[in-house]
C-alpha cells in the first residue's frame, strides 16, 4: 500500500535543508522548514514553501527538540518528515514519536536505528549474516579488566571504540599493553561526556586503513540493492574532508563482493530506505575488508554516488518511505565517470583548524559542466557557533578521476566567501598533492601532511589593490574643491597619500598619487608602478603596471577582503605608529577571540594587574575552549564579560603593559 505525500518536513538546517527542499520542489511536494532564531534569514527557510520557528539558538532547544518538531509537522499538516543527516536522523525516539503520531519518519524503521546506532549489537548482527568483522572483542558490560586481557589476543595495535556515538570521540589507537590502562581509562572519559554511555569495545586495528563505504537502498518490498562503494579515506580527525566515488582502491570483483555485503548487511536488520555501510580496507590488502558500522541515514557525501549513478537519492528516500519499490534492480545501476566532494567549513588551517565565523559579505558559487554546488550560504548569511561548521560542499564529475581532481581544484579556485575564514585554499592543497593524485590514500595521509601546509600568502599587488580600493572609497562624488580630492595634488610637487596596511605578518605603508584612470602606487622603499582602478559594488578592477586583474572585494570592521586566481587575502588597515615614544606603550597588547563563540570564564578582575602568562578570558566554541593569557606583566582591561557571545577577532581584553622604572 502506497501513501501520498503532500506536504513534506524537513527537520534539519543549513546546505542539507537547502538540498531536500530543492529535490521536494522538483517532485511536486510542498516543503516546510524549521528554524532557530539563529536562522531566521537562513537560506533553507527562504526556500522553503513554509517555515516554523522551532525556538531559540541553542540545538537542545530546537532542531533536537522532539516536542517542537513534532508540534510544527502537526501545525503544518506535514505527513512526513525528512530529518537530513546529524540532529536527530538517527534517533529511535525521534522515529518513534513520529511514528506514534501517525507521520511517517523518511527513514529506517525504529528497530534497525537501534541495533545499527550500538556498534556492539551491529556488529553481531550483521557477523551472524557472514559480513566480515574485524577481528576484536564486543560484547555489552565488558570491562578494563577484561579488554585488557583480550587485547594481546587480538594483536596490537589495537583501537579502543565507544559503543555508542561517532565522529573519532572516545577513539585510541593503542600500540602497546603498556598504554592500555590509561587509553582505557581517557575513552571511557570521553565517551561518558560525549555520549552518556561509557561501554567501550577493541578491535585490531588495521595498518594502513582506508575507509571505503557503500551506498544500499530498500524498500517496504523486499528489494535490496547497492550503488557502488565512496572513498572517504581523507579525514582529519576521523572527520571526512575529501571523498569520491567511485575508490579508486577496488578492482570490479572486490566492488561486486563488497557491494553483496552491504546488502547483507541491510537485510540483517530488515532496512528500509537509504543507508550507508562503512568498512574498513588495508591498503596493503585491497581484497579483505572488515564492516565498521552502518549509518542509518544519508550521509554527507552522498553527492558523489548522485553524479556517477545519475540517480536522486532524496528521491528515492521519499518514495521509499511511502511504500514505492526500487524503480531499479541491481543490474540497472551502472557508475559513469568519476565524482569528487570537497567540504567547506568555516575554520582556520592555519591555526590548527580553529572555528570561525562572521557575515558572509560577498559570496560566489562555481558552475558549469560537472559542478555542482550544495550549499546554504547567500550573501548576508550570519555564521555563528551553534552549529557544525560545515557551510557547503563543492562537487566535481567527469570522465575519470584525474579529469575529475582537475575540474574540483577549478571549481574551489571559483569558490569565494569573503567575510569568514574558510578552509578552501587547504582543500586545494589536499588535491594537489602526489599521492592523492596517484591515488595512494590512507585515513592518516591528511594528518601527515598537515605540517607541510602554509596558507597562499598575499602578493604585493594584493597589498596595492587594497591600497586602491580603500582609496577609491574616499572619493568624493562631487568635491567642494581640488583639496577635497584625495589626489595627491600640491601647487609646488605632489603629496602622496599614504595608507597603512597589515596582511599576515607583514605590515606595509602603500603610497598613492592621481586618479583613479591614471595613478602610480608605491609599496614601502619598493619601485613606483602606474595603476588603474574601478570599483564597482563588488567588484575591483585593478590594472597594474599593464597587467589587469579583477578582484571580489567587501569590507567589514577595518578589514578588506579580496579574492583573485583563486586565492583569498585579509587585509587590515591600520592606524600609524605613534611619533613620540610617550604617545603609546610598546608593550601594550589586545587579546582578541580566535573563533566565534562564547566567554566562558574571565580570569581578573577589571582593572587588575596582571603578569605574563595569566589567563584573562576563555571562550568556547563547538565545544572547543581557548583560553587568552596576558602575553606581558601589566594591568588588564576587560571589554566582555561572561556569558556574552563574541566574534572571531573582537577585542575582548587589553593589557597596558607596566613600565619599567628608570634605575
Amino acid at each position: 500500500m502506497t501513501k501520498s505525500f503532500d506536504t513534506v518536513l524537513v527537520a534539519n538546517r543549513g546546505e542539507i535543508a537547502v538540498r531536500v527542499i530543492r529535490t521536494l520542489r522538483a517532485m511536486g511536494i510542498r516543503s516546510v522548514a524549521v528554524f532557530s532564531d539563529a536562522d531566521a534569514g537562513a537560506r533553507h527557510v527562504a526556500e522553503a514553501d513554509v517555515a516554523v520557528r522551532l525556538g531559540p539558538a541553542p540545538a537542545r532547544q530546537s532542531y533536537l527538540s522532539i516536542d517542537a518538531l513534532l508540534s510544527a509537522a502537526e501545525r503544518t499538516g506535514a505527513q512526513a518528515v525528512h530529518p537530513g543527516y546529524g540532529f536527530l536522523s538517527e534517533n529511535a525516539a525521534f522515529a518513534h514519536a513520529l511514528d506514534a503520531a501517525g507521520i511517517t519518519f523518511i527513514g529506517p524503521p525504529t528497530a534497525a536505528i537501534r541495533t545499527m546506532g550500538d556498534k556492539i549489537s551491529a556488529k553481531a548482527t550483521v557477523s551472524a549474516a557472514g559480513v566480515p568483522v574485524v577481528p576484536g572483542i564486543s560484547r555489552p558490560g565488558l570491562t578494563d579488566d577484561d579488554l585488557i586481557t583480550a587485547a594481546p589476543q587480538i594483536g596490537f595495535p589495537v583501537l579502543v571504540k565507544p559503543s555508542a556515538g561517532g565522529g573519532g570521540k572516545g577513539m585510541r589507537v593503542v600500540h602497546d599493553a603498556g598504554e592500555l590502562p590509561s587509553a582505557l581509562a581517557s575513552a571511557r572519559r570521553e565517551a561518558s561526556s560525549a555520549f552518556g554511555d561509557d561501554t567501550l569495545f577493541l578491535e585490531r586495528f588495521v595498518l594502513n586503513p582506508r575507509h571505503i563505504e557503500v551506498q544500499v537502498l530498500a524498500d517496504t518490498h523486499g528489494g535490496v540493492v547497492h550503488l557502488g562503494e565512496r572513498e572517504c579515506s581523507l579525514q582529519r580527525r576521523h572527520q571526512k574532508v575529501i571523498e569520491e566515488a567511485p575508490s579508486p582502491l577496488l578492482d570490479a570483483a572486490t566492488r561486486a563482493r563488497i557491494g553483496a555485503a552491504a546488502c547483507d548487511t541491510a537485510r540483517s536488520v530488515a532496512y528500509t530506505g537509504a543507508g550507508t555501510v562503512e568498512f574498513i580496507v588495508s591498503a596493503d590488502r585491497p581484497d579483505e575488508f572488515f564492516f565498521m558500522e552502518m549509518n542509518t541515514r544519508l550521509q554527507v557525501e552522498h553527492p558523489v554516488t548522485e553524479m556517477v549513478t545519475g540517480l536522486d537519492l532524496v528521491e528515492l528516500q521519499v518514495r521509499i518511505a511511502a511504500g514505492e519499490e526500487l524503480p531499479v534492480g541491481q543490474d540497472d545501476i551502472a557508475m559513469h565517470g568519476h565524482a569528487v566532494e570537497a567540504r567547506i567549513y568555516a575554520e582556520d588551517p592555519a591555526r590548527g583548524f580553529l572555528p570561525t565565523g562572521g557575515t558572509v559579505l560577498t559570496l560566489h558559487e562555481p558552475a558549469g559542466r560537472g559542478v555542482r554546488v550544495d550549499s546554504g550560504l547567500a550573501a548576508g548569511t550570519v555564521v555563528g557557533s551553534d552549529y557544525d561548521p560545515m557551510l557547503a560542499k563543492v562537487i566535481a564529475h567527469a570522465e575519470d578521476r584525474t579529469s575529475a581532481l582537475r575540474s574540483l581544484d577549478a571549481a574551489l579556485a571559483d569558490t569565494v566567501v569573503l567575510g569568514l575564514t574558510t578552509n578552501v585554499d587547504f582543500l586545494r592543497f589536499l588535491v594537489a598533492d602526489p599521492d592523492v593524485a596517484a591515488g595512494r590514500l590512507d585515513t592518516g595521509l591528511l594528518d601527515r601532511r598537515l605540517p607541510d601546509y602554509a596558507p597562499t600568502p598575499p602578493r604585493e599587488d594584493d597589498l596595492i589593490a587594497a591600497a586602491a580600493y580603500r582609496w577609491l572609497t574616499r572619493w568624493p562624488a562631487q568635491p567642494e574643491s581640488p583639496w577635497a580630492v584625495p589626489s595627491g595634488w600640491r601647487i609646488a610637487h605632489r603629496a602622496p597619500i599614504p595608507i597603512r596596511l597589515r596582511a599576515g605578518d607583514r605590515t606595509d605603508h602603500v603610497w598613492l598619487t592621481g586618479v583613479p584612470e591614471a595613478a602610480a602606487a608605491t609599496v614601502e622603499n619598493g619601485e613606483t608602478r602606474s595603476l588603474r582602478a574601478l570599483l564597482d559594488g563588488s567588484r575591483l578592477d585593478v590594472t597594474i603596471d599593464g597587467l589587469r586583474v579583477e578582484y571580489l572585494v567587501a569590507e567589514e570592521g577595518g578589514s578588506i577582503w579580496l579574492a583573485t586566481e583563486g586565492r583569498v587575502s585579509v587585509v587590515e588597515e591600520v592606524r600609524e605608529e605613534p611619533v613620540r615614544p610617550d604617545d603609546a606603550h610598546s608593550g601594550d597588547a589586545e587579546l582578541t577571540s580566535p573563533m566565534p563563540g562564547a566567554v566562558v570564564a574571565v580570569g581578573v578582575e577589571d582593572g587588575a594587574p596582571v603578569t605574563a602568562g595569566t589567563v584573562v578570558v576563555t571562550v568556547e566554541a563547538m565545544k572547543m575552549e581557548h583560553a587568552l593569557t596576558a602575553p606581558v606583566d601589566g594591568v588588564a582591561e576587560l571589554l566582555v564579560g561572561a556569558g556574552e557571545q563574541v566574534k572571531v577577532g573582537q577585542v575582548l581584553a587589553r593589557i597596558t603593559a607596566t613600565k619599567e622604572q628608570p634605575q
